[in-house]
């Protein structure tokens, strides 16, 4: 059976979360493998609002198990928050449905503490990180100074681990407070101890080995579905360093981030919308500072779901879209938010980028030197129409289908999906990755 990965295309906020429910109907598994809840995934369906952080898209399905994978740095008082939740709406009637790996690290208050103050230092040239503490978190893994999930089911193992870490904490604290001239906040050990003990009893049934349970599953033939976090140009290796996230984003890691050998994936689909958008900061060469901008935001609603903020618009970028394909290995692309272009008369797709006089078709691996590129637009027709009620592929307007096709020639990916508005309904698929 045929194991997929959903990636995002672009700097994050491609509308993953919708394509993964979509999709989850065909699996038996879906696995978050990277990221903290500074991801937010909408998913409407039936007109109702979702916004999921932790866990995966795919528990708005009966029957279905969702696991948070040993590469996803998690905060408990978010995965509770969101487990209450979705029962108080009738989802996760079972607890077999959520699986949630013992090796996950753990995000503390001091990591959001030191995100935040050490966002405030770098002052102007501040990377826009979400203040959720998953930098600090994924610091703490790869020093071998982390606590797991597996911790908050043993408390006394849990107090020395809390009462090693602490010291060094407080001593970064007090010089980053000391440098914003505000006083340092208490950092209370006892009270730590206390919460996330009981925050670790509150998640006890559904913590476990998520690798061997995943090795199980793949041995009995079930499909899994892994559901990427943020995007490939925020990727900690592949983005545009150092605006980017704490984690690998690329499909590679969904091996890593979930415990299982390379060899179980069979085809990565990418989710790119019908332009860009970012959040925070870093270079966008395809960014519009007009009223084109002003109305992609408006009608696309490019708030994030995470913090609120406005996303940065702009046309889409097709460098980007040929390496994101390169570095993931996209079998087929999935292109939402098509109804956001309807009403445009003219439409840019940025096919390369000139850099110091010479065009440029790959992606510059300097950061410095994205940001110093004029991109190069090839001109399509836009159209009037909207898309609402488009179900099949053939009903979409002639423009909107060239649009598509010249996206597919300029990424060299096929497009198997199109999105075209938010409710689950509202898709367009046209060839399913679970099947041969």
């Amino acid at each position: 059976m045929p194991n997929v990965v959903v990636v995002g295309a672009q700097w994050g906020d491609e509308g993953k979360g919708k394509v993964v429910d979509l999709l989850t109907q065909h699996a038996q598994v879906v696995v978050r493998f990277q990221g903290g809840n500074n991801a937010g995934h909408t998913l409407v369906v039936g007109g109702q609002k979702t916004v999921l952080h932790l866990i995966p898209s795919g528990i708005l399905h009966s029957g279905k198990t969702c696991v948070i994978g040993n590469g996803v740095v998690v905060d408990p008082s978010v995965l509770v928050e969101e487990i209450d939740a979705l029962k108080e709406r009738g989802f996760l009637k079972d607890d077999a449905q959520l699986v949630v790996s013992d090796n996950a690290h753990v995000i503390f208050p001091w990591h959001k503490l030191v995100d935040a103050y050490r966002e405030k230092a770098r002052g102007g040239s501040a990377i826009g990180t979400t203040g959720r503490g998953i930098g600090p978190a994924y610091e703490d893994k790869v020093a071998r100074r982390g606590i797991r999930v597996r911790d908050l089911l043993h408390p006394e193992r849990l107090r020395k681990r809390i009462d090693e870490r602490l010291p060094a904490v407080r001593d970064e604290l007090r010089e980053l407070c000391r440098a914003a001239g505000e006083e340092c906040p208490e950092l209370d050990a006892a009270r730590y101890h206390e919460e996330f003990s009981a925050l670790g009893e509150r998640l006890r049934p559904y913590v476990t080995d998520a690798s061997l349970y995943l090795a199980g599953q793949v041995q009995r033939g079930a499909r899994i579905l892994f559901e990427g976090a943020q995007g490939t140009l925020l990727d900690v290796d592949h983005g545009t360093y150092p605006f980017v996230t704490s984690s690998n984003c690329v499909a590679g890691n969904a091996a890593v981030g979930s415990g299982l050998g390379p060899t179980t994936i069979d085809k990565v689909m990418g989710i790119s919308k019908a332009y860009t958008t970012r959040v925070g900061g870093g270079p966008f060469p395809t960014e519009l500072l007009d009223e084109v901008g002003d109305q992609l935001r408006k009608v696309g609603d490019e708030f994030g779901a995470t913090t609120g903020r406005p996303r940065r618009c702009g046309w889409l970028d097709g460098v980007v879209l040929r390496y994101a394909a390169r570095v993931n290995g996209l079998w087929g692309l999935a292109l939402t938010k098509l109804d956001v272009l309807s009403g445009l008369k003219t439409l840019h797709i940025c096919t390369a980028y000139e850099l110091d006089g010479k065009r440029v078709t790959e992606l510059p691996g300097d950061y410095e030197d994205l940001a110093r590129v004029k991109p190069l637009y090839e001109t399509l027709p836009g159209w009037d129409d909207k898309l609402a009620g488009v179900r099949d592929f053939d009903e979409l307007p002639e423009n909107a289908r060239r649009y598509v096709r010249r996206v597919e020639e300029i990424s060299g990916v096929p497009v198997t999906c199109v999105s075209v508005g938010a409710d689950r309904g509202e898709t367009v698929l046209l060839q399913n990755p679970f099947r041969s």
